[in-house]
């Protein structure tokens, strides 16, 4: 495995442009299964995620060509065995998107139980429900979803909790089932809207999409389309926060501003300076000063769950005592041992991780737990004095493409090495 050595202490100076966006790649992908054909995806990212939803579809019938930042797919229609393996489905929480296209098209899917970063509870019981209303049969057995049905109906669909993926799914099973689906307390992710997008340009019919109600009026048949990805919010969430605890000047290209109002907020609060030059590139600057902000996560629009570590390490250095407060997963401060390991001074407690800023604190070896904690290491690592290894970057690889590369060209001092074992 490999590893990263970071030296601290640098600023950050330059420009740098954001990928597009994982959590927005891999439900378009999967929408993919809804019609046969020839599609041409841009703006995605080379990500271990990308990687392996890649090649999940690859054994659904789907043929997936990776090169100068698009994804040339060739569906060929009969979707291959209608079985998304173990062996696939065990590294990555998002494979479970393949379950309600795969139904809605073919009529039968057999889907491993997902896995993922673990960082807390994400049943999928929201997805079988609704799916089960819908008109499907569900078992779930040997730890796979087994599905069948005729031609999904249109339904009624409450949300008993707010869930992305579930509306992810659904949404892709509605639109090829037969009547009205109607979601209630639906996700609003500013990535939800662009996968309705996507679909909308299959032939799709998709109305109130970023909002709690989405309604989705079921076609005979979609078409391949061609589509370009919106920018990936939480890198450019990630860089933010990095110019925010390094100090520097950094311009950000790529930047999705009109997603990120929590973001901004929140870290001009911190005392970032952010000046928004148009719709996608934003200036930031910082002299390092730090003010201690409390922080609590919500679903969108609220301050995004994905962005907690690195904005803790923000405050790792603050001028106070902070808190930071996790609603969305329980298990989501594994990072935070890791920071101590550094000499910041974080403790745990029933309302969150309270945050007591210091001038200063070592490198350390560290370990990642998941795929934002390594980001949220990284960022305490260029804040810090001395070098600090960060190992089990392979998180790190599943959502952010060439991080360490464009934070060198930053001028951070980091560099990428073969791990120790």
């Amino acid at each position: 495995m490999e590893k990263l050595i970071i030296k601290g202490g640098k600023p950050l100076h330059g420009e740098v442009s954001v990928s597009g966006a994982k959590n927005a790649s891999l439900p378009i992908l999967a929408a993919v299964l809804l019609a046969g054909g020839r599609y041409r995806i841009d703006n995605v990212p080379y990500l271990r995620d990308v990687n392996t939803m890649n090649r999940l579809l690859g054994t659904l019938g789907v043929e997936c060509l990776h090169e100068n930042g698009s994804v040339n797919v060739f569906n060929r229609g009969d979707c291959g065995s209608c079985v998304a393996s173990y062996e696939l489905v065990k590294t990555m929480r998002a494979s479970i998107l393949v379950l309600g296209p795969m139904l809605s098209r073919t009529g039968t899917a057999r889907v491993a139980l997902p896995g993922g970063c673990a960082i807390g509870e994400r049943p999928v019981n929201y997805h079988i429900s609704a799916l089960e209303k819908m008109g499907a049969e569900i078992e779930v057995s040997g730890g796979y979803i087994n599905a069948s049905c005729g031609r999904l109906r249109g339904a009624e669909i409450v949300f008993d909790k707010v869930t992305v993926t579930g509306t992810e799914n659904i949404l892709m099973a509605a639109s090829l089932a037969d009547g009205v689906t109607v979601l209630q307390n639906a996700a609003r992710e500013p990535e939800i809207v662009d996968l309705a997008c996507f679909l909308r340009s299959m032939g799709a019919d998709i109305k109130g999409d970023g909002t709690s109600t989405i309604t989705v009026k079921g076609v005979g048949e979609l078409h391949p389309a061609d589509y370009s990805v919106m920018p990936d919010r939480i890198e450019a969430g990630t860089f933010l926060c990095a110019v925010a605890g390094c100090g520097g000047r950094v311009l950000v290209r790529n930047c999705p501003v009109s997603s990120m109002d929590a973001i901004i907020e929140k870290l001009r609060e911190a005392g970032l300076n952010i000046e928004i030059i148009d719709d996608f590139t934003v200036l930031a600057s910082s002299d390092g000063h730090i003010k201690a902000v409390d922080a609590e996560t919500f679903p969108y629009p609220g301050f995004p769950t994905d962005m907690q570590s690195q904005f803790m390490a923000v405050m790792l250095k603050s001028d106070g005592v902070s808190l930071i407060t996790e609603s969305i997963f329980e298990n989501r401060f594994m990072h935070v041992p890791e920071f101590k390991r550094m000499g910041a001074d974080v403790s745990l407690n029933d309302s969150g991780a309270v945050v007591r800023g210091c001038r200063s604190f070592s490198g350390a070896p560290v370990m990642a737990s998941d795929l934002r904690a390594s980001a949220g290491l990284v960022i305490a690592a260029l804040m810090a004095d001395n070098t600090s290894e960060v190992q089990r970057i392979y998180h790190l690889d599943r959502g952010y493409e060439s991080f360490e590369k464009k934070l060198s060209a930053l001028g951070a001092d980091i560099r990428r090495v073969p791990g120790d074992g």
